[in-house]
């Protein structure tokens, strides 16, 4: 019978930990909804805009970005609210602190600008922007 009670409570232990994994999940589906409707709204109350005269074509030896050309590209309210870490292919940018909707957006705005994205992955969520240009 304790061989049991001990099963059942490895099992209860287990949904505990599976529940804590969905609430991570759910929380970051949360805030990339959220982000996703802020950034519809702006797109949808702003005035259509003249697309952007193209930029001359950089030679072919552009150089790989670093820490300090993805922070300049952050307004410093913003930079002082992320963590920056150089990895092989890219920069990885973790929030400091909870960053709400409006932050997220800018943030995200930012960041697929510069070609990267938002890595989905619970506690270990962070954006990344390639080091080099596709």
């Amino acid at each position: 019978m304790s061989g049991e009670k001990e099963k059942i409570e490895k099992l209860a232990e287990k949904v505990d930990e599976l529940l804590v994994v969905l609430n991570n999940i759910a929380e970051d589906l949360r805030m990339v909804s959220t982000s996703l409707k802020s950034l519809a709204v702006s797109k949808l109350t702003q005035p259509a805009q003249p697309a952007p005269t193209p930029m001359p074509e950089a030679p072919e030896t552009e150089r790989a970005l670093g820490v300090d050309d993805v922070k300049m590209m952050f307004p410093e309210d913003l930079e002082g609210l992320l963590n920056f870490e150089e990895r092989e292919e890219y920069i990885m940018i973790k929030p400091r602190q909870f960053l709400g909707s409006e932050n997220f957006a800018k943030i995200a705005q930012i960041v697929r600008g510069a070609g990267g994205d938002y890595i989905s992955a619970g506690k270990e969520s962070h954006f990344r922007v390639p080091k080099k240009k596709a």
